[in-house]
């Protein structure tokens, strides 16, 4: 494994803690290789924390204590991009991906390091805000960080951090509005600027006509759209889009997948029954390990008090009736016998007439070896075993020639590395994967883990998501495997 960056004291640990896996996911999305995208990211954090220090120890412009520098996690992501440039320059573009070597080479790029007033309006609105707004917002919005676990990190209170992000996004939304009508636009663009303030400000006004056949004509105020309408669930894009550019929604939704795996979907103060971290998803299994030893317990004290009472029968009936009450409970007891009875769809021997002579011979079969049962056994211990994986394919997506999806496998068994493959059936391919590597043959995919994500623990879950295109149909995939072995889907 390639080592890791070696902060130099205790605020650069604090950053690394924090900041580390976002840097190391977008280099991810920037390179063609694990390896390279701890190379581009260990490059990038250490020029992203030459950044911090020298905005923290330069002076402030403007008004009040606004900062000219962007949150600590944004300013390492367009380190990243940053980085990634520079190799572009140096000749070391074969180590990034395809696409974002185009975009590098394309006007969009130079609109991050052309004049201030070209570049997007979140990204000079998010750099208006004061240093704890502008925080809060990203780790809310683009980091998809529950607001009680935000509020702990910055040291707001938990109780007013709901409405504290309200009025910091009714700021950003200004710093926005302000900062399109500053910018070069054209006579036209200009002509719709309050047109589209006033649109924006309610979720329930209708776009007019005219207004929406310029919106999709006109890539910088679609773009100022994106970021005046803050209902509807657009806020995170626009942040993205305008601040990291190149994959950003992609970035968005890694970083979405990767909160819900590790904070349980997204709500990491939910109590804990078994006491355990609830970002641990092992605690979850160990509460389902325990309910099982208590069943089997409670089951077999039943079968011993049952065991024990008079009835009057036999000796050879008594020894036949606890083999008999056990045969319900065959799933939790795995310490009990497996017998052909415990299929339920195969009738009980003693119902019919011919099974009474081996009633007789049951107390000699005192060997616990299932041999003696032909087959029926591991007929029945496969039907009761749960499956290996359980594979949840989300389209989150589409327009006409193109998609994205998101897929999620909850695992039985702990991993150490992990290979999800399934087929596609209407001809779609994927052109860019995040969280994974991508290998397509025709309609089969494989997505092989990446460095940072590879083990997962038992009843833990994996994810990754992908963009790709389409002609016509786009029935989702089947034939999920985790590691060569076939998952249910959910």
């Amino acid at each position: 494994m390639p080592d890791l960056p070696s902060p130099q004291d205790a605020a650069e640990t604090a950053l690394f803690s924090e900041c580390w896996d976002a840097a190391l996911s977008y280099a991810d999305l920037c390179t063609a290789g694990s390896a390279a995208a701890a190379e581009l990211a260990r490059e990038a954090f250490s020029q992203g924390i030459r950044e911090l220090r020298e905005a923290e120890s330069g002076t402030v412009r403007g008004h009040g204590r606004r900062s000219t520098r962007l949150p600590r996690i944004p300013v390492l992501l367009t380190a990243v991009r940053s980085t990634a440039a520079a190799w572009e320059e140096a000749g070391q573009g074969h180590k990034l991906d395809p696409d974002l070597r185009l975009w590098l080479h394309s006007g969009q790029a130079a609109r991050y390091t052309g004049p201030p007033l070209d570049r997007p309006v979140a990204l000079r609105g998010l750099r208006d805000l004061q240093p704890a707004d502008a925080e809060l917002l990203w780790l809310a919005e683009a980091e998809a960080l529950p607001l009680p676990l935000v509020a702990r990190r910055l040291g707001l209170d938990p109780a007013t951090a709901a409405g504290e992000l309200a009025q910091v996004g009714r700021l950003f939304r200004d710093r926005c509005h302000r900062n399109h009508l500053d910018s070069p636009l054209d006579a036209e663009c200009r002509s719709y600027a309050r047109l589209l303030d006033a649109v924006t400000r309610s979720p329930a006004a209708d776009t007019p006509d005219d207004l929406s056949r310029h919106l999709a004509t006109c890539h910088r105020c679609a773009e100022a759209a994106a970021c005046l309408r803050l209902h509807g669930g657009g806020l995170p894009g626009a942040l993205a889009g305008g601040v990291i550019g190149w994959g950003g929604l992609a970035y968005l939704e890694r970083r979405r997948r990767a909160a819900e795996v590790r904070l349980g979907a997204g709500r990491p103060d939910r109590p804990d029954p078994d006491g355990g971290d609830p970002a641990d998803g092992t605690a979850r299994t160990r509460v389902a390990r325990h309910g099982l030893l208590v069943a089997a317990l409670l089951v077999s004290l039943l079968a011993l008090a049952v065991s024990l009472m008079p009835f009057g029968d036999t000796a050879d009936e008594s020894a036949e009736r606890p083999d008999a009450d056990r045969q319900p409970v065959a799933d939790p007891g795995p310490s009990l016998p497996a017998a052909p009875t415990a299929s339920p769809d195969t009738p009980s021997p003693s119902s019919s007439p011919s099974a009474e002579p081996s009633a007789g011979r049951t107390p000699e079969r005192e060997d616990p070896d299932p041999e003696p049962q032909g087959t029926s056994s591991a007929t029945a211990t496969a039907d009761i075993e749960p499956a290996a994986c359980h594979a949840d394919y989300d389209l989150v997506n589409q327009w006409p020639d193109g998609f994205q999806a998101t897929v999620t496998v909850t695992t039985r068994d702990p991993l150490d590395s992990w290979r999800v493959g399934f087929a596609f059936p209407d001809g779609q391919r994927i052109t860019q994967m995040w969280d994974a590597s991508l290998d397509q043959d025709g309609s089969r995919v494989t997505a092989t883990a990446a460095d940072y994500n590879k083990s997962v623990a038992a009843g833990g879950k994996l994810a990754f998501g992908f963009l790709a295109s389409r002609d016509g149909t786009n029935r989702p995939p089947s034939g999920f495997t985790l590691n060569g072995r076939t998952c249910a889907t959910v």
